[in-house]
């Protein structure tokens, strides 16, 4: 071989190798250090979502609460007790790239319904301590954290979870852990089935994506193994509803462009516990209670009327 042709070997190697490199940090980057919506990106969102940040935010009654993980993580949560004293509660889990002060615009709802509203910030988001995004992995143990911790204030207290997108992932993966009998219901908007299916879904999204998805899937889950310590194919909603016993109301848009609204119908079919099912028609991701807010909130009232008594 000629010291040309060999030079030009090692160079097409190098060229390779440190392409795979920029792409497998790239991924890493993007799928799962976390960031946290800020009030510039408000131009975006649905003015009903705003005001609800700001209802948060400025609530005379709103307290900062904190629990330490399995993990030895400091994790806050935003609490809001209901006007007159109440048993009942609501967990609000946010999704991705969000803090708790995204569910403002659900939490002002339950808390005209007479619920203690509880917004957790997930490990990396917010005001808690994390440096990876877990998609609902570890978060199902915080969550079960943050149970106690409403038990531990209200022992009679009735608990209902309520997840929106990463969040909605969270809650049922957390009905798969055995819990107390104070949860009563457990709602799930915009969930994904698996989250290999999920990147992959978002994967193929990407303009310009030419690496094949399964290599490119491959890639991710090797660098979430190493840096994050966990593997996303543990991440898996759909088997943790099978085990669930939590009565589950699943919802989803039917126009959701980020996560299949066909994984709504699958969890379902799946779930073995008491279930309903609600496509909100018109709506993009986790924007059925901006698009169809009347609906949205029948269905959850009508559900909530069931099982939180």
């Amino acid at each position: 071989m000629s010291l040309k042709n060999t030079l030009v070997r090692l160079s097409a190697a190098t060229a390779f190798f440190g392409g795979l490199f920029a792409f497998s940090n790239y991924v890493y980057k993007v799928s799962s250090v976390p960031h946290t919506h800020t009030d510039e990106d408000d131009a975006s969102q649905d003015i009903a979502i705003t005001q609800g940040r700001k209802f948060v935010r400025n609530h005379p009654d709103r307290q900062d609460v904190y629990i330490t993980s399995v993990d030895s993580l400091n994790l806050h949560a935003s609490f809001i007790p209901a006007k007159e004293p109440s048993d009942k509660y609501v967990i609000l889990i946010h999704g991705i790239w969000d803090n708790h002060e995204a569910n403002g615009i659900y939490a002002k709802h339950y808390l005209e319904k007479g619920y203690n509203c509880l917004l957790p910030d997930l490990r990396g988001f917010g005001q808690s301590e994390g440096s990876y995004i877990g998609y609902g992995l570890d978060d199902r143990l915080d969550v079960k954290e943050w149970i106690n911790w409403v038990i531990q204030r209200n022992s009679e207290a009735l608990i209902l979870l309520h997840g929106m997108s990463m969040g909605a992932a969270t809650t049922l993966m957390t009905t798969g852990e055995y819990l107390p009998e104070n949860v009563k219901g457990a709602i799930a908007d915009s969930s994904y089935t698996t989250l290999p299916e999920e990147f992959a879904g978002t994967y193929k999204q990407f303009k310009g994506s030419i690496i094949p998805t399964p290599i490119a899937i491959g890639i991710m889950r090797i660098m979430i193994r190493i840096r994050s310590g966990f593997d996303i194919n543990d991440v898996r909603p759909i088997d943790a509803v099978k085990r669930s016993v939590t009565p589950t109301l699943f919802i989803h848009g039917d126009d959701d462009k980020f996560i299949d609204p066909h994984m709504c119908s699958r969890l379902y079919e799946a779930a073995n516990c008491e279930k309903q099912y609600c496509m909100i028609l018109g709506a993009d991701h986790i924007q059925g209670i901006v698009v169809d807010p009347v609906n949205y909130w029948a269905k959850v009232d009508s559900f909530t009327a069931k099982y939180m008594v």
